[in-house]
């Protein structure tokens, strides 16, 4: 059966365009920024006053696709400092030893390519701005001429290791994880066991066969993949969870403080009712963040450490300050929680209050906070659920 003209128009236009899923405008300006904030700093460990800059091999090209995988992708195998660094250099290395054994252009190129990506594939470091680096090399052959190996230490060496430690602490400082997480790491408790969405009943040698398999090793690292099977078991099974929304959930009756309020009377509230996060909103329940328990501890230990104090002591003094002003709820609070609107369905609560980042999702109608699912609620719903669910089938 032939296919109308238009459909075949439109697959082929799909296929053309853009494969990656859309970015926000804030992660392009963290990776924008951090580009330029690694390559500046980077050229002043390489545009020294000792460097010749007659030779043009200071600040290479390659350095902006480095970059760009450092800080837009830090995720990517690709983009691991073993990938990078050892990429990198021996990229220069062998651009150096092509320069060395022909004359011809061409062939150096194709040489100097060919076996740099040969040897990263070997090496386990395989990086594409090292192909790069390879071919700089072979289309410098006077500057390599008068650098010889002196061109892998720097700029290559030097530039590769500036870039990738700044790329280590830009992305602590923005929130991001580079390099990215092992799987044998403790998890989010210092404990072994990983994440709760993490526990798939996968081992590492499993998770990385499915990766050899389908030839994605290069593109994702066992722990990426098993973060991604968990959310996406997670999804499926919000499919499964009926009809109860959020607001058949909540809880509505909320204990609630002001912005303005004292720490001491927070933690007052936390011990008589038991709760473990309390909503913080303004004149017409006007939302305006959540403190959890967490919030409280974290406060007291940044305070011992600055103060170099004891833990206790810090935190005897945040609850009742003896001189200054009072600590109020607004310096500790959380105003960006995730949150949920009262007809969004149970199981879009599921990811969120799985992941052991917050232990209460604040129900928002508009400006105001109308309830607040706890990880108590959404158990117990699923369980109520579970028990009218018919037995399956013998």
């Amino acid at each position: 059966m032939t296919r109308p003209a238009g459909a075949v128009l439109h697959q082929i236009t799909q296929a053309l365009g853009p494969a990656i899923a859309p970015g926000s405008p804030r992660e392009a300006l963290r990776a924008g920024l951090g580009a330029l904030v690694g390559l500046g700093i980077s050229g002043l460990f390489l545009l020294s006053p000792a460097t010749d800059l007659r030779l043009g091999l200071s600040m290479i090209a390659p350095f902006g696709a480095t970059s760009v995988l450092v800080f837009a992708v830090p995720n990517s195998p690709l983009a691991q400092p073993w990938s990078a660094v050892v990429g990198n250099s021996v990229a220069a290395a062998i651009g150096v030893l092509a320069c060395m054994a022909t004359p011809h252009s061409a062939l150096c190129v194709a040489l100097a390519v060919g076996v740099t990506i040969a040897a990263m594939i070997l090496l386990r470091a395989v990086h594409p701005p090292a192909g790069a680096v390879a071919m700089t090399a072979a289309l410098n052959p006077e500057a390599i001429g008068a650098l010889g190996f002196h061109f892998v230490l720097t700029p290559v060496l030097v530039g590769t290791l500036a870039l990738v430690g700044l790329g280590m602490i830009y992305a602590r400082l923005t929130g991001r994880r580079y390099p990215f997480r092992q799987f044998e790491e403790p998890g989010p408790h210092g404990t072994a066991d990983h994440p709760a969405m993490e526990r798939l009943g996968l081992s590492k040698e499993e998770l990385t066969e499915i990766l050899q398999r389908y030839r994605q090793s290069l593109n994702l690292g066992v722990e990426d993949l098993a973060r991604l099977i968990g959310a996406a078991e997670l999804q499926a099974a919000a499919h499964r969870t009926g009809p109860l929304t959020a607001a058949d959930v909540m809880s509505r009756d909320l204990v609630t403080v002001a912005p303005h309020t004292r720490l001491v009377r927070v933690a007052d509230i936390f011990r008589k009712h038991g709760f473990t996060s309390l909503p913080v909103v303004e004149a017409g329940d006007q939302f305006r963040g959540v403190i959890f328990q967490l919030h409280l501890i974290r406060r007291a230990r940044e305070d011992a450490f600055r103060h170099n104090r004891r833990f206790l002591a810090a935190l005897s003094d945040l609850m009742n300050p003896r001189r200054g002003a009072a600590p109020r709820a607004r310096e500790i609070m959380q105003t960006d929680p995730p949150h949920v609107a009262p007809d969004a369905p149970i199981g879009a609560l599921l990811p969120m209050l799985a992941s052991g980042e917050c232990e209460a999702v604040p129900v928002l109608d508009g400006p105001r906070i109308v309830g607040i699912v706890t990880q108590t609620d959404l158990i117990s719903a699923l369980a109520r659920q579970s028990l009218r669910q018919p037995p399956p089938r013998p």
